[in-house]
C-alpha cells in the first residue's frame, strides 16, 4: 500500500482513481472530488475541507479524521465504507451507498443524512439538525444512538434499534420491519402507515403515536402524559406498562394495559374487523 504523509492538495480531482492507498495527517482543501473512482483507501488524521471527497469508493477506512464543513456530500455512491472516532460538520453525508460502519462519531449538522443507503451499522453515534435522515435506507443496525432531528427513517425496511434516544417528528413513516429496544422515542406520529414495528421497553411520548400500523407489537412499553389519541386504526398486541392519557379505535388484537387510561374512545369510524380488546388492570 503506498503511503502519503504530511502532505496537502487542493483544487478538483488531485487523488483521482487512487487505489491501496494511505494517507496520514493529509490535507485536502477546498476542491471538488479529491479521492472520487477509487479502492481501497485508508485516512488517519486528515482534514478534508473540500466537497465530493468520497465519491464512487470501493473499501475506505476513515479514522480520527475531520470534515469540515465545506466537506458537503462528502461519501456518496460508495461501497464498505468505515468511519470511526471522527469530527464532522459536514452535511449531507452518505447518498446511494452500500456497506457503512460508523463508530465514536459526531454529527452536528446531519442534514439529509443517509438517503437510499443499505447495510448500515452505527455505534455510539449522535446526530443533530438530521431532518430526513435514514429516508428509504435498508438493513440497518444501531446501537447507543442520539438523534435530534425531524422525519427520520421514512420508509426504512429491517431496522433495528437498541438503546437510543430519537427525538424526531413524523419518525418511521411508512417504515416497514423495525424493532426497537430499550430505548427513548420522542415526537407526534410516530410510524404512521408503518408495518411490522415492534417496540420493546421503550417509553414514547408525543401526539397521535403508533396510528395506521400494520402489525405492531409493544412488549413492556411505557408512554409519556402527551401521548393521546394512540393506536388509531392500527392492529396491535401486547402490553403496555403505566398510564395513558387516551386510546382510540385500534383495529384488532389484544393490548393490556398495566395502569390507568384516561380515555378509551371506541366510535362509529372504527374499520373492520373492528374486534380490537384492551384490557385494563389497575383501572380506576
Amino acid at each position: 500500500m503506498r503511503v502519503i504523509r504530511d502532505q496537502e492538495f487542493g483544487g478538483e480531482r488531485p487523488l483521482y482513481a487512487s487505489h491501496d492507498l494511505r494517507l496520514e495527517n493529509v490535507t485536502i482543501h477546498i476542491g471538488e472530488s479529491s479521492i472520487k473512482e477509487s479502492s481501497n483507501i485508508e485516512a488517519e488524521n486528515c482534514r478534508f475541507e473540500g466537497k465530493y471527497v468520497f465519491w464512487e469508493t470501493d473499501g475506505c477506512k476513515v479514522n480520527n479524521c475531520y470534515f469540515a464543513e465545506s466537506a458537503r456530500s462528502s461519501l456518496w455512491y460508495s461501497r464498505n465504507c468505515r468511519m470511526t472516532n471522527c469530527k464532522v460538520d459536514a452535511p449531507k453525508l452518505f447518498r446511494r451507498m452500500d456497506g457503512i460502519y460508523v463508530e465514536n462519531t459526531n454529527f452536528p449538522n446531519g442534514e439529509q443524512y443517509l438517503w437510499d443507503c443499505k447495510n448500515i451499522e452505527l455505534k455510539n453515534v449522535r446526530i443533530d439538525n438530521c431532518d430526513y435522515a435514514f429516508m428509504h435506507c435498508e438493513n440497518i443496525k444501531i446501537s447507543h444512538y442520539h438523534q435530534e432531528g425531524n422525519y427520520a427513517f421514512q420508509y426504512a425496511k429491517n431496522v433495528e434499534i437498541h438503546d437510543a434516544v430519537i427525538n424526531s417528528k413524523d419518525s418511521f413513516w411508512e417504515s416497514e420491519n423495525v424493532t426497537i429496544y430499550d430505548s427513548e422515542v420522542d415526537g407526534e406520529y410516530l410510524a404512521w402507515y408503518g408495518k411490522n414495528i415492534r417496540l420493546v421497553r421503550c417509553h414514547l411520548t408525543g401526539e397521535q403515536l403508533l396510528c395506521y400500523v400494520d402489525g405492531l407489537i409493544l412488549e413492556d412499553c411505557t408512554f409519556g402524559e402527551d401521548a393521546n389519541l394512540i393506536l388509531e386504526y392500527s392492529t396491535v398486541n401486547g402490553t403496555i406498562k403505566g398510564n395513558v392519557h387516551s386510546i382510540k379505535n385500534p383495529t384488532s388484537g389484544t393490548v393490556i394495559v398495566e395502569g390507568k387510561v384516561g380515555e378509551l374512545i371506541w366510535d362509529e369510524n372504527q374499520k373492520a374487523p373492528a374486534d380490537a380488546k384492551v384490557i385494563i388492570q389497575n383501572s380506576p
